[in-house]
């Protein structure tokens, strides 16, 4: 689904990614690497935010640089800590998104049920704990109908419930929507998601496992 070639990306004078080709195929892959290894950054480069050298292209003909608001429309992106600006609610920003990824009211809505995530937000994201916060950010990176949705660090700050949730949509989407998953996570994940593919991210280099 995913394919990068001759991708750079340095700070100042250091070599953060240095990945010559790789690809990431249908279903869920998950990237280990230590603290510092450079997976955050590779997340946020797939995701289009930040500037990179080399080709980053969706389903081998959406380049990333060349078609970069189909990209964003089919690709979607949680941070691992996420920061929001701090005068918005959450439906604040669950409409923008609706409105930008062409998402479903009433598929948000469930989101929002099976989450548990009705109580607050209204309230604006200055007033969200670490948990709800993080909620927002996967809820938001479901919206629409993404081929490919990046998570970094999805399972931190969730609690069992919350995790067993975000276990069922992930496994919803592989299988309902045909959606694949670039997920970063130092903890394991968890047994009833399906991992299809294993990578290193290592001194700037990308390894495919299995």
């Amino acid at each position: 689904m995913l394919l990068i070639r001759r991708l750079s990306k340095r700070y100042a004078s250091r070599d953060i990614l240095n990945i010559v080709e790789q690809r990431f195929d249908k279903g869920l892959s998950c990237i280990k690497g230590r603290n510092g290894a450079g997976k955050s950054t590779l997340l946020k480069v797939l995701a289009g935010l930040i500037d990179f050298r080399g080709e980053v292209i969706l389903a081998d003909s959406i380049f990333l640089k060349k078609h970069p608001l189909p990209y964003r429309r089919f690709v979607n992106f949680a941070e691992a800590e996420p920061i929001y600006p701090s005068f918005l609610s959450g439906v604040d920003l669950i409409d923008l998104f609706i409105r930008a990824k062409k998402g479903s009211v009433e598929e948000t809505n469930r989101f929002i049920d099976k989450f548990g995530m009705q109580d607050y937000l209204q309230n604006n994201v200055s007033t969200y704990s670490a948990g709800m916060l993080k909620k927002l950010s996967i809820l938001l990176a479901f919206i629409g109908h993404p081929k490919v949705i990046l998570l970094d660090e999805p399972f931190i700050t969730l609690d069992e419930a919350a995790v067993k949730q975000l276990s069922f949509f992930i496994n919803d989407y592989i299988v309902g929507k045909q959606a694949s998953f670039v997920v970063t996570s130092h903890q394991s994940v968890p047994d009833d998601i399906p991992v299809h593919h294993r990578f290193l991210l290592e001194n700037c280099q990308l390894f495919k496992l299995s």
